[in-house]
């Protein structure tokens, strides 16, 4: 955790952070899929089968538990954004998150109970969920008009032939009925959850990705054991009673503690996931790095269970499988090796920041990072490739409060999407790390420069001849008006950025 915590403080690096991300989830993911799979079949010391909904409370506790310990120890709850609540201010996910991390929620327990179906091999259960999201990632980015690189298609396509090869080699296994519900249920949560990421998040800016997973995780973690609590008080048929006694006869077996861990190492899955999904790339892209952690770690979790209980090992289709796992991360790897080997350890600073600031961060330098991810989306500006997008404030009363409504509704008018927003104070490292500096007036010029000299040459006013005064936020007009006045400006500036080089990605360090 501590070495998550100090790389997300140097410059980022997308591929090789990728896979390191990658690495972090294949740790967590091996224990979580051999742990669920032994329990569930009673493969554990002083334990005997049990059914995968009877232990879903335990499990979901353990994500309740493990999420809120994980944010308190990275410091990174405070990336949840301020709501009012009862007329006082209060750390809540917004709506949009709620829905979000209902859909986690039904990932999660889904995920649990694909690997508890008594008779059905882990691995095999892995290949369906993984043959979905990766027909799943191509239509979610060609909906929203995302480009798919070549690389991010070869790799698809030797995921797709992992899963075909290690399907074929899969003989005997009947497929119950709720396995199959619970793989079209799994599905529908990873839909509905990438579609929501894709309008409120992964956008390069680590504020925003990072106030994502947060509160997505809060969310879920929540949702899961309120559905499960609600359920198993309702009490209707074989499914919700199973709940309830997972809630009154479980908590006192020792098939609770493993139970539980079970939900802790998902909590810390998830962020590692999270964070490949949330890379500014396209979802072809994320998916497979995403799926080749996993098919790796549950390949690894089969054979740890046939040492140690005596359950059969996966066939050879299944090393087979795996090989062509390896060549997906390859062909998702293979520009950064090719810039690390011909530009050396400078090419791992590849994104550029481009930083907007206002005093207090809640109307016109977010409603400006907004343009500007529009336009590096949307524009043809030849200097856009590896770009992202922050902003900050240089006078933040109360950092993580949303965008005005004024400014959010104006940008709905003009089309501009308004990704997740919480205000932060501006700091030296952050003008350090960005190639260029916009700020609404010249008064935050100077600010900015008294916090970081050394960023005096790429700190500019957005509008050379003027200052950009905030709106009247009583004038309906007064926001739509400063949105036509800014976004011919942040154009302008964008075409102005050279083209990237290891040079000038220096001076971002």
């Amino acid at each position: 955790m501590k070495r998550l915590m100090s790389a997300s403080r140097r410059p980022w690096s997308p591929a090789g952070g990728a896979l390191g991300l990658a690495a972090g989830y294949f740790i967590c993911y091996l224990p979580f899929a051999a742990l669920t799979k032994a329990l569930s079949s009673g493969l554990l010391p002083g334990t005997k089968g049990v059914d995968g909904l009877v232990l879903l409370p335990a499990v979901a506790v353990g994500v309740l538990v493990g999420a809120p310990t994980f944010l308190m120890l990275s410091g990174w709850w405070r990336y949840i954004g301020l709501r009012h609540l009862f007329g006082s201010l209060a750390r809540l996910p917004s709506g949009t998150m709620i829905a979000a991390g209902g859909f986690t929620a039904v990932i999660i327990a889904t995920t649990f109970l694909n690997y508890t179906f008594a008779g059905v091999s882990i691995l095999f259960m892995l290949l369906l969920m993984r043959a979905g999201t990766l027909g799943l990632a191509p239509v979610i980015d060609m909906v929203r008009g995302r480009a798919i690189h070549a690389y991010s298609w070869v790799a698809l396509g030797f995921s797709m032939a992992a899963v075909a090869v290690a399907l074929n080699g899969v003989d005997g296994f009947a497929v119950p009925a709720g396995a199959l519900l619970s793989l079209g249920a799994y599905l529908a949560g990873y839909f509905g959850r990438f579609e929501i990421m894709s309008r409120v998040a992964k956008t390069g800016d680590e504020h925003i990705d990072r106030r994502y997973l947060v509160e997505e995780q809060v969310a879920a973690a929540v949702v899961l054991v309120a559905l499960c609590a609600c359920f198993a008080f309702i009490g209707w048929g074989p499914e919700m009673q199973a709940l309830r006694q997972g809630f009154t006869s479980v908590a006192i077996t020792s098939e609770a503690l493993p139970a539980f861990a079970i939900g802790t190492c998902y909590a810390m899955l998830y962020v590692f996931g999270t964070l490949i999904y949330l890379d500014a790339r396209e979802y072809t892209w994320a998916v497979p790095a995403n799926r080749a952690s996993s098919v790796l770690a549950v390949l690894a979790a089969s054979y740890i269970l046939t040492a140690l209980s005596g359950v059969a090992a996966p066939p050879t289709a299944m090393l087979v499988a795996t090989g062509f796992v390896l060549l997906a991360v390859c062909a998702l790897s293979y520009r950064y090796v090719i810039d690390l080997v011909r530009r050396g350890p400078s090419a791992a600073v590849s994104r550029r920041i481009v930083l907007f600031v206002c005093g207090a961060n809640t109307g016109r330098s977010p409603l400006a990072a907004a343009i500007a991810r529009a336009e590096l989306v949307e524009g043809d500006i030849h200097s856009a490739r590896g770009i992202s997008v922050t902003s900050a404030g240089v006078s933040v009363n109360r950092p993580g409060a949303p965008m005005a409504s004024g400014a959010r509704k104006a940008l709905k008018e003009f089309g501009v999407r308004a990704h997740l927003h919480g205000s932060q104070q501006l700091t030296k490292e952050m003008c350090e790390r960005s190639v260029a500096i916009y700020c609404m007036t010249e008064e935050q010029r100077r600010a900015v420069i008294a916090i970081a000299p050394a960023a005096a040459r790429r700190t500019y006013r957005l509008d050379p001849e003027v200052d950009l005064g905030e709106p009247d936020h009583g004038s309906p007009e007064g926001w739509p008006h400063f949105v036509l006045a800014i976004r011919d400006l942040v154009r302008q500036r964008l075409a102005e950025l050279p083209a990237a080089s290891p040079q000038f990605a220096a001076t971002a360090r």
